[in-house]
């Protein structure tokens, strides 16, 4: 009777704790928004896009739930420290972040989106 209640208890527990086995596969998800508007962004080569293709991909990724919200804020930042690394400049560096964090807070990533960029690039 004891190894019964005590089975229900667990399950109850694990079941009221999010769903922490669907965390890996969102960040599987979530990395695969992230690399689709990486891919995007160079194949548009587009002037003035990169903030916008930033903003997609962390939104994309965020809208997967805390593991796709996870993988965009790893990679963002892993991205954004390697480039500072090479040198790139502290400004453009957080310019990037303010737009990385704008769309995994799930804001509108056209906000960032550049005049006359191809409309298969619109999210």
């Amino acid at each position: 009777m004891k190894l019964l209640l005590a089975g229900i208890a667990l399950i109850l527990i694990v079941e009221t704790n999010a769903q922490w086995y669907r965390f890996p596969v969102e960040a599987a998800q979530g990395a695969g928004d992230m690399w689709r508007a990486y891919d995007d962004m160079r194949e548009a080569n587009w002037k003035h896009s990169d903030k916008y293709f930033h903003a997609r991909g962390n939104y994309d990724a965020a809208q997967r739930g805390a593991g796709g919200r996870w993988a965009a804020e790893v990679i963002s930042d892993g991205r954004e420290w390697i480039q500072g690394f090479m040198g790139r400049g502290a400004e453009d560096t957080e310019a990037d972040q303010t737009a990385n964090r704008w769309g995994r807070e799930g804001n509108d990533p056209n906000h960032y989106r550049p005049p006359q960029l191809p409309s298969k690039y619109r999210r």
